[in-house]
């Protein structure tokens, strides 16, 4: 199959040297760029049969035409020549970021003559330092607001700071105390600038000694009886402690690190970088990644490193890099970054720690993060919109499917073998009309997939007709404020009269054939059929030999994935309450095993399969169940 590619390079043509690949189309546009430490070891990869590819993989090589390479001197270069590839053709088939916001940013104008402090979104202005990003603009005021109590800085624009300068009148911040610089007419140029560069110090790292600095000044003044400037000083003090609180001490004062807390599925990620300075979070920003080809953890990691430092000043690459997974490249990484920053960078994995807290906090926020990009994305309207209408183009339905079903198997080793039906209507989740089911006896989940389909389409004739009935002859009751005249009473549609459009299962080919031949057997052919198979995010049709492939960006797959989520995550619920209610129902079979206890062994061991395995020795450390009592529940849970 590997032959079907005609642009395959010849055996002993691609050299084992490292260097940067790109595969073009027909029309020249590069499709994807990577790198390699050996070419010729990491191409051979894509010329696999085309069996063998992930879905995405084959993809991409069944778009390109040609593939080309460049060999480099080391693996540092061929990790910046990728880097710059990929700023410059960005390649469709690489991972594509985005970032959730525009974030703002604290500014100090450097290169300024008088420099000022500003609120501003733009990363680009000529000879600033910047701090952050924060979350919200108000942060970054409160901030501003704190500091210059500290250190009094210029705040106002560069008009009025030049207007004032020219008639010598103060500019309207400094006259109401919101600006500290010369146009204030209370400090000199050179007075301004050695307050701007205790701000920039205090700023990038939380100095304490300016803390200390004006705890002495304070206590001086006190001891001189100079109250009205150790009152000054107090409120500087203040100010600095309020600064700092805003960001809680989570390392060692002197740690300057950068850390990356990511979660991924198979077509997307999301990454949450938080700015360590001083041993504080000092910023935080969030991302988006579309994921094309098929790529490792690691190599994600090695993506977004190479993304977040590309084009970084070299004050803001920090001494540590702490990321969930090493790339397989960390010392050229390392080396990378070293060259950019000029000192010692380190790339390392959170293992204990304060750091390790940190880093699930990070990774928490970016698994929340993951969710709500995807539940956004089925949630708006023109979004949803757009999926339904994807859908019934991509299943080739005559409509679009406004009453989704879906269905999911869940069982423990084969045993408690339960599943679940939910609900979708015009691309939201109803979850008053979700249902679960129990499956006594089953073969497998082919077969449990028929067996609840079954029971389900049963219910479409016999509810809808019933509905009919119903509708023909409309219920009446009597009116309380006037008995002789009837009052027509609305009847509830029965729970499973309403017929979905579509019906999709979790898993691939042999879930999906299963359910078709429940639907088969129902008279229920007309209802769209599909299936879903994890792995590979493929949608499965009745009768076909090959998948239903939706673009990575597509809406429809957004929302073809939330239902198996919805799904999966419904039937691992119902399964747990159906084992805690087993496993209490077993052991209040044993004489002298009330509630209490119960609770306490299930408490005590954590779950049903740690007690199972516990011995008799084991349950007697609890209080009030001695060997007699042990030694009978042990007997029970090895029967049941």
């Amino acid at each position: 199959m590997a032959d079907a590619l005609a642009y395959k390079p010849k055996p002993g043509e691609i050299p084992t040297q490292p260097g940067v690949y790109r595969f073009r189309d027909a029309d020249g546009r590069v499709l994807y760029v990577g790198k390699a430490k050996n070419l010729r070891a990491r191409l051979s990869n894509y010329f696999a049969p085309l069996h063998t590819l992930h879905e995405r993989t084959r993809r991409m090589v069944l778009t390109a035409a040609s593939v080309e390479w460049t060999v480099v001197g080391s693996d540092v270069e061929s990790l910046q020549l990728e880097y710059m590839w990929i700023q410059e053709f960005s390649p469709p088939f690489n991972v594509r970021y985005k970032d959730d916001k525009s974030y703002p940013y604290m500014a100090i104008t450097l290169a300024d003559e008088a420099p000022r402090v500003i609120v501003t979104r733009n990363r680009r202005i000529p000879g600033a330092r910047y701090f952050g990003p924060y979350p919200k603009v108000w942060a970054v005021h409160d901030t501003i607001d704190l500091m210059i109590k500290v250190f009094p800085i210029r705040t106002c624009s560069d008009a009025s700071y030049k207007k004032a300068m020219a008639t010598g009148r103060p500019c309207f911040p400094g006259q109401i105390g919101r600006c500290g610089g010369p146009c204030s007419m209370k400090v000199t140029i050179e007075e301004h600038r050695a307050i701007v560069d205790d701000f920039v110090a205090f700023m990038a790292g939380g100095d304490q000694r300016f803390a200390r600095d004006l705890t002495a000044r304070m206590r001086e003044a006190a001891a001189a009886m100079d109250y009205e400037s150790a009152a000054v000083y107090r409120d500087r003090l203040q100010a600095i402690d309020a600064v700092l609180s805003r960001s809680s001490l989570v390392l060692a004062e002197d740690t300057d690190a950068d850390l990356f807390g990511i979660a991924e599925d198979e077509l997307s990620a999301a990454v949450q970088h938080f700015v360590v300075r001083g041993g504080r979070v000092r910023g935080v920003r969030a991302t988006t990644i579309d994921k094309e080809l098929d790529i490792s953890s690691a190599d994600l990691v090695d993506q977004v490193i190479q993304r977040t430092y590309g084009d970084a000043a070299a004050s803001d690459i920090p001494r540590q890099v702490l990321v969930p997974r090493l790339p397989d490249d960390a010392a050229e990484l390392e080396q990378w970054l070293q060259e950019r920053r000029g000192k010692r960078v380190s790339v390392q994995v959170a293992q204990r720690g304060r750091k390790a807290d940190l880093m699930r906090t990070a990774t928490l926020n970016a698994q929340q993060a993951l969710l709500l990009h995807k539940t956004r994305r089925t949630s708006d309207y023109t979004s949803r919109t757009k999926a339904l209408t994807d859908l019934q183009l991509a299943l080739g339905m005559d409509e679009a499917p406004l009453r989704i079903e879906c269905y999911d198997v869940s069982h423990l080793s084969g045993t408690n073998v339960v599943a679940s039906m939910v609900v979708f209507e015009d691309g939201l989740p109803r979850k008053d009309q979700y249902r679960s089911f129990s499956i006594a006896e089953t073969t497998d989940d082919t077969d449990s997939l028929y067996q609840v389909l079954t029971r389900r389409l049963a219910h479409v004739d016999r509810d809808e007709a019933a509905a009919a009935a119903e509708s023909e002859l409309p219920a009446t009751a009597t009116d309380p404020a006037d008995p002789e005249s009837p009052v027509v009473a609305e009847r509830k549609r029965p729970r499973f009269a309403y017929r979905p459009q579509l019906l999709v299962v979790d898993g691939g080919a042999p879930q999906v054939a299963a359910a078709a031949r429940a639907l088969e057997d129902a008279g229920h052919t007309e209802i769209t059929l599909c299936g879903i198979a994890k792995r590979l995010e493929e949608i499965w049709l009745p009768g076909e030999d090959f998948p239903v492939i939706l673009p990575r960006t597509s809406e429809a797959l957004y929302l073809i994935q939330r239902l198996r989520d919805e799904a999966h995550r419904f039937a691992i619920t119902h399964q747990r309450k159906r084992r805690k209610r087993d496993i209490s129902t077993v052991l209040g079979e044993v004489p002298g095993l009330g509630d209490a206890r119960i609770k306490a062994l299930l408490r005590h061991f954590g779950s049903v399969t740690a007690l199972s395995n516990a011995s008799a020795d084991e349950m007697t450390a609890l209080p009030g169940i001695g060997p007699k009592l042990a030694a009978a529940i042990e007997q029970r849970l090895a029967n049941r």
